[in-house]
């Protein structure tokens, strides 16, 4: 049986209780009495049929499924803050919503933002970031950055670049790899959710993988800190890993082996054509952007 969304005022004093661990100081800072706190947390507790508090003697702390629900909680009410403010707001500023995942937002979209900001100073970015594809199936977005097959996410897409996979690890690590073959000398940290991994590199330079023992990760930046440890030799995905390599203090392996990857970054939406302004703005500049950082791709 669905339970329908329970009240916006409940959603905030939960919120804030959650946040203080305590109702006396969540009501402080909702200018309410404790007694109405705990009467709205206890109200909500009802529609939702699930405890969201354990009650102590001065404080209170989340149950599991109060910890489980807290996250949604709080985006969904910065959210609705963010873009109350954006429409409605004195500073009339617009604002604009967009998801990337993560090696994509970190490696690219930091290094160009401040000059979309600086051509742009109107528009405000809420970006959000994700790894696995159902993270891209919650909420409003004007604009995703995905990777991979763009039709499984948005009616329409724009290309923005592909990638390059080669070995990367600690230097004292790779001094010692002189040749393909020596990878297999050492653990090979992959990332699960990529089609382009290890055994597709091995194809590409023409390398049995027999003897090859494998660490799987859940994301490239997860990849490359583990390398930074010693762990084992990981992938780079450049470009848009190169800032994370740097940051970890890796190097290439093997320079010149490399393969070209078999998925790409998309940018997707819904309609081209019913796109509010500031997102317009944000796929010219994002496009231009990704031909001037890869001229080649």
């Amino acid at each position: 049986m669905a339970v329908s969304v329970p009240s916006l005022n409940w959603l905030r004093v939960f919120e804030a209780a959650a946040r203080c661990e305590s109702f006396a100081r969540a009501a402080a800072q909702l200018n309410m009495s404790a007694a109405a706190v705990s009467q709205q947390i206890r109200a909500l507790e009802e529609r939702l049929g699930a405890p969201l508090f354990e009650r102590h003697a001065h404080a209170v702390t989340l149950t599991e499924v109060g910890r489980s629900y807290l996250p949604s909680v709080q985006q969904a009410l910065l959210t609705l803050e963010n873009a109350t403010d954006g429409l409605f707001g004195a500073a009339r500023a617009q604002q604009l919503f967009v998801q990337s995942v993560l090696i994509f937002a970190q490696g690219v979209l930091a290094r160009g933002y401040q000059g979309f900001t600086g051509a742009h100073p109107d528009i405000s970015l809420s970006l959000t970031t994700g790894n696995l594809p159902y993270e891209f199936t919650r909420g409003f977005t004007d604009l995703q950055v995905i990777f991979g097959n763009p039709q499984a996410y948005g009616a329409e897409s724009d290309r923005l670049m592909g990638e390059r996979l080669f070995p990367v690890a600690r230097p004292e690590v790779a001094k010692v790899i002189t040749a393909p073959v020596d990878l297999l000398q050492h653990r090979l940290i992959d990332v699960a959710t990529h089609r382009a991994g290890w055994p597709y590199v091995f194809e590409r330079i023409g390398l049995l993988p027999g003897r090859a023992r494998y660490l799987y990760a859940d994301s490239t930046i997860m990849a490359m800190a583990l390398a930074a440890e010693g762990v084992g030799v990981a992938l780079a995905r450049a470009p848009a890993s190169d800032k994370a390599m740097r940051e970890a203090g890796l190097v290439p392996c093997l320079p010149g082996v490399t393969a070209e990857g078999r998925e790409a970054y998309h940018l997707v939406y819904p309609d081209r054509a019913g796109l509010r302004p500031p997102a317009r703005a944000f796929r010219d500049w994002l496009l231009d952007w990704c031909r001037r950082e890869n001229p080649s791709d």
